[in-house]
């Protein structure tokens, strides 16, 4: 299950290689929503990456995502004025008497201090780290659809729900963030040869069950737990991944577009690691039949998702 991954969040690199225009209209909609339902969460490259484009077009979302940049300011701001008064009242009543609970208020403050503080630099830097660019289930991402003839860029959840399911379908299948290769004619029927999209990453996360990473039976007593690998492509060129989404509509619930990315067995050198699943990176060739499902038979569709870009899976354990 690849349940993180290292997104390309540069839209106008994205339309530039794709060919794609950007769905403007959809970015602002779940930005201003934004505004007001922690639900709807972005990774903080899409927004950098957006504040530096000069396209007249790009105006409108500058403009809530600087909203909303403000708002977070003003609760971290807020929050490191009653941790610095915390601190100091803290270390005020240590020089009368050591005290456990004074000891752990000057703990606790220090630390949300030194985090609130990261937090707001981060705000106003536009510097981009590996970590600004990773999503996890529920964040959104940059997914390319093809409609109308044309491809197009438009921000879509990362766990999708189905068409007709219940809006609690996120809770009761959690998993759904990736889509099994092998249950794209059940499970997921519904959206396979219809709705296809890709993503662009540059690497991916895993979780693996630590015994099986380092070749052993779990010894007596021990309980099961997991290492998160970090695996990256060689050659180190981006990624396309093979993606199925769905326009979900519910009576009485907002609107939801939301993606899956599908998943095979996995290369011999990430079976190697305990893991047994991997993404599909598709061929750059492949990518406007993939894109265009009702054109082409489920018979080619397989062949696409077979005919992978050639890539050596490189990993280390995540920090």
């Amino acid at each position: 299950m690849c349940y993180s991954a290292l997104v390309r969040h540069d839209l106008q690199w994205l339309a530039k290689r794709y060919g794609a225009a950007i769905a403007w209209e959809m970015f602002e909609a779940l930005f201003r929503k934004r505004l007001d339902d922690d639900g709807i969460q972005f990774s903080r490259a899409l927004d950098v990456h957006i504040l530096r484009m000069q396209d007249e077009q790009a105006r409108p979302s500058h403009a809530l995502i600087e909203q909303y940049r403000a708002s977070q300011a003003r609760g971290w701001e807020q929050e490191l004025f009653k941790q610095r008064k915390r601190l100091v009242d803290a270390q005020r009543k240590l020089q009368v008497r050591e005290t456990k609970a004074a000891r752990n208020d000057e703990r606790i403050a220090t630390e949300k201090i030194a985090t609130l503080s990261s937090k707001l630099t981060s705000l106003r830097s536009d510097h981009i780290d590996s970590d600004d660019m990773r999503i996890f289930p529920r964040k959104y991402a940059p997914v390319i659809t093809e409609e109308g003839g044309r491809l197009l860029i438009r921000p879509m959840r990362y766990l999708c729900r189905l068409p007709g399911k219940p809006s609690n379908f996120d809770q009761r299948f959690d998993g759904t963030y990736n889509a099994r290769r092998d249950n794209l004619n059940g499970f997921w029927s519904g959206i396979y040869g219809k709705n296809h999209g890709i993503l662009v990453i540059d690497s991916f996360f895993e979780n693996v069950p630590r015994h099986l990473y380092e070749k052993r039976a779990l010894a007596p007593g021990e309980r099961a737990s997991n290492v998160v690998l970090h695996f990256n492509p060689s050659p180190g060129e981006p990624m396309t991944i093979a993606c199925l989404w769905s326009h979900w509509t519910g009576e009485g619930e907002p609107e939801l577009d939301s993606f899956a990315a599908i998943t095979d067995e996995p290369p011999p050198e990430v079976l190697a690691t305990g893991h047994t699943r991997c993404v599909i990176s598709l061929k750059d060739e492949n990518v406007r039949e993939w894109l265009s499902p009702a054109a082409v038979s489920k018979g080619r569709l397989e062949e696409i998702l077979s005919d992978r870009a050639p890539r050596y899976y490189e990993h280390r354990i995540a920090a």
